[in-house]
């Protein structure tokens, strides 16, 4: 089975999970000083929100599956989708170490299929910030190679057509 996945970037976290708390009337499951996540039953949903210094906005969608079977399972649903698929294994990002796939849409918005392997204590692995600005959350434009940066960031990529 799968949870739809949002992750949105915000401004002031704190207001922000004030405001998502009402609106969901529940707590967020996991809160840090600068990330709260949401994993709701109804609707179906892993909503998070980051204040990491990037433009408050949607900052990536994606689909959370429950195995790595179920995320093997999705890879040539989504290569056909973008062909420029990346693939990371044990990536940090989050609070999390995950197996993850991401491709983009037409309008550049990042998604991504990820399978959660457990919890770790830090938002994530952070290295310095290639040239285009892309991060470990958004494939990068090269998808050959896959390029880490300050994690979860709304880095576009380049628009398809």
């Amino acid at each position: 089975m799968k949870r739809f996945h949002v992750h949105i970037s915000v401004e002031d976290i704190d207001f922000s999970i004030r405001f998502y708390s009402t609106l969901f009337a529940a707590a967020p499951t996991v809160q840090r000083p600068d990330y709260a996540k949401w994993m709701l039953d109804d609707p179906r949903v892993n909503f998070a929100i980051s204040r990491r210094g990037h433009a408050p906005g949607v900052n990536h969608l994606g689909w959370q599956v429950e195995s790595a079977e179920d995320l093997q399972s999705m890879r040539a649903q989504l290569q056909a989708a973008d062909a420029r698929l990346v693939e990371q294994t044990g990536e940090a990002c989050c609070y999390a170490r995950s197996d993850k796939y991401w491709i983009s849409d037409p309008t550049g918005i990042a998604w991504e299929t990820f399978h959660t392997l457990g919890s770790i204590a830090v938002f994530g692995e952070d290295t310095p910030a290639p040239s285009d600005n892309a991060s470990c959350c958004i494939p990068p434009k090269n998808a050959g190679t896959v390029t880490k940066a300050a994690c979860c960031g709304p880095a576009r990529v380049a628009n398809r057509g």
